[in-house]
């Protein structure tokens, strides 16, 4: 599957009518089939960015476009079979009556039926380990497991772009590790994946690049490795951000930023006793 180049240019937000600026003049680059994670406080303008990617949210000022493509005049219907997004909270995604009904819903919108639509369901219902589930009602679940058939009704749409706003955020260990797994399935398949976290361990182990927002402007875009960097903790900590913890005892090892945990225990073990 070939995902779309993703660009926003010069892109500001203004909410009305009190005139908050959650983006100031945003210029950003995905590449297609990119995985990138987006960092900051509350209010940084993390969720308000992503929404322009689908057309919840349009600019005040510059553009977005999709392969050089501006989204302006697009719908959301329309850019959602390009882009699709996982809510934070379950609960303002989630309707339908049973857990097959809600998966199956947005991939037969755009257009699947019959067998297609079915395999495309199971498909994404196994990923996220919901397939014994079909005939649940959703809130039937746990918030985690609701957070996981969230996700599944989007995998199933098949969209080249998928993005996630917190999606490790309430999940035990193993609804953590699900996540990661999908997300990882859905790399390896060309597909782009843009997830909005403030879990550090998460950003760090599972991303290629890690785009840091303070007060709607780009503070830092890099690898893992630079942007949790030591000398990058200042500017972290500027936007109340802290550090994985592997990267400050890989820091005080002198292991890097991005130590594997292998590579802590080697080195706690030839360390002076």
């Amino acid at each position: 599957m070939r995902a779309p180049d993703i660009r926003l240019e010069e892109v500001s937000h203004l909410y009305q009518p009190a005139g908050v600026r959650a983006l100031d003049d945003v210029t950003l680059q995905v590449g297609g089939g990119e995985r990138l994670v987006l960092i900051g406080q509350n209010g940084s303008g993390k969720t308000t960015l992503v929404r322009h990617l689908n057309g919840l949210l349009r600019p005040t000022r510059g553009r977005v476009l999709l392969d050089g493509q501006p989204t302006a005049g697009r719908t959301v219907a329309q850019l959602a079979a390009t882009v699709g997004l996982v809510f934070q909270d379950p609960d303002r995604q989630i309707f339908a009556g049973s857990v097959e009904a809600e998966v199956a819903f947005g991939p037969r919108n755009l257009g699947l039926r019959g067998r297609e639509l079915r395999v495309a369901v199971g498909e994404a219902l196994a990923l996220v380990g919901l397939e014994g589930q079909a005939r649940t009602n959703p809130y039937d679940l746990g918030e985690s497991r609701r957070k996981l058939l969230a996700l599944a009704s989007v995998l199933a749409m098949q969209t080249p772009v998928l993005v996630l706003d917190e999606p490790t955020t309430g999940q035990d260990r193993s609804g953590a590790e699900i996540v990661r797994e999908t997300l990882a399935a859905v790399a390896a398949e060309g597909r782009t994946v843009i997830a909005i976290s403030h879990d550090m361990e998460f950003a760090a182990e599972s991303f290629q690049r890690v785009v840091t927002l303070r007060a709607g402007r780009v503070l830092l875009d890099g690898s893992p490795s630079a942007v949790f960097a030591e000398r990058a903790w200042e500017a972290l900590d500027s936007s109340y951000l802290e550090p994985p913890v592997a990267s400050r005892v890989g820091a005080r090892l002198g292991l890097g930023s991005t130590p594997t945990a292998a590579m802590v225990i080697e080195a706690l073990r030839d360390a002076p006793q």
